[in-house]
C-alpha cells in the first residue's frame, strides 16, 4: 500500500482502467468469478449467448427478461474506490478513467472524463427515431419495452456480444492511455477485446495493477497489489 501511495503521489498524469472487479463492492455482481453472472446458465443457455446481438434480435423478450433482472441495479451507490477517483479526479491529477463496466458508477461518483467502451445502462435509446430514455423505462416496463413517440424497440446503450464498441469512445480512451505516466488497472481480469489491448497504448512510466486475482499484465507491471479493490483504494489519499 506504501509504494502505490508513493506511486500515485508522483503521479501527475494517471489513467485509470477499470473491470467488473470496481464494482463488486456496490452490491453488482461480477462475471467471471466462480460466483459471477457468467458462471451459471438460464434457462440452458449461457449468459453470453443471451446478450448477444443476435439473441437480441431473435428472441428480444427473453433478452429484456434477463437483462432486467441481472444487468440493472438502480439502487447501486459508489464505493470507496469511486470516490477516490473522483477525488484524485479533482486535484486534476487524474486524466480519465476507461471502464469496461456499464453500471455507471464512475460518472455517479462524480468522474467528468469517463470512457465507458461497453456503454451504460443509464442510456437507452428508440432504435427507429433515436428518443433518450433513462433505464426506468426498462425497468418500469414488460416484455419489450417501446418508445412513447414512435412505437419502436427501445435498446440499451450497452455492447452486446457481436457488436463493435463506440469508436469515439475507444477513441478518446487511447488517447488517454497513450498520454499518461500512470496507468493503474483495477478490478479486471483483462480477458475481454478489444478492450485488453488498449493497454498496448501505454508507453508511460508507471503500469500498476490492482486486483484480486492475477491479470496478463503482471509481468509488465512495475506494482502488482492482490486484493479487494475498495478496500485497496478506500486506504489511499489524494
Amino acid at each position: 500500500m506504501s509504494d502505490l501511495q508513493r506511486v500515485i503521489d508522483a503521479s501527475k498524469r494517471v489513467v485509470c482502467f477499470t473491470g467488473a472487479g470496481f464494482s463488486t463492492a456496490s452490491g453488482i455482481p461480477d462475471f467471471r468469478s466462480a460466483d459471477g453472472l457468467y458462471a451459471g446458465e438460464w434457462e440452458g443457455l449461457s449468459p453470453e449467448m443471451i446478450l448477444s446481438r443476435s439473441f437480441f434480435y431473435l428472441h428480444p423478450e427473453r433478452f429484456f427478461d434477463f437483462y432486467r433482472r441481472n444487468m440493472l441495479f438502480p439502487d447501486a451507490e459508489p464505493n470507496a474506490a469511486h470516490r477516490f477517483l473522483a477525488a484524485l479526479e479533482r486535484a486534476d491529477r487524474l486524466r480519465g478513467v476507461v471502464t469496461q463496466n456499464i453500471d455507471g458508477l464512475h460518472k455517479r461518483a462524480g468522474n467528468r472524463r469517463v470512457y465507458e467502451i461497453h456503454g451504460s445502462v443509464w442510456e437507452n435509446y428508440c432504435m427507429d427515431c433515436n428518443a433518450f430514455y433513462g433505464p426506468e423505462r426498462i425497468l418500469n416496463s414488460e416484455g419489450i419495452p417501446r418508445c412513447d413517440r414512435c412505437g419502436g424497440v427501445v435498446k440499451p446503450w450497452v455492447v452486446l456480444y457481436g457488436e463493435a464498441p463506440d469508436k469515439y469512445s475507444c477513441m478518446g480512451a487511447c488517447r488517454e492511455i497513450s498520454g499518461c505516466d500512470t496507468l493503474i488497472v483495477a478490478g479486471t481480469s483483462l480477458s475481454v477485446e478489444p478492450a485488453a489491448s488498449m493497454l498496448d497504448y501505454f508507453h508511460g512510466r508507471q503500469l500498476v495493477v490492482v486486483n484480486a486475482e492475477p491479470t496478463s499484465v503482471d509481468k509488465r507491471a512495475a506494482l502488482v497489489v492482490r486484493g479487494d479493490v475498495a478496500e485497496v483504494f478506500g486506504e489511499l489519499r489524494v
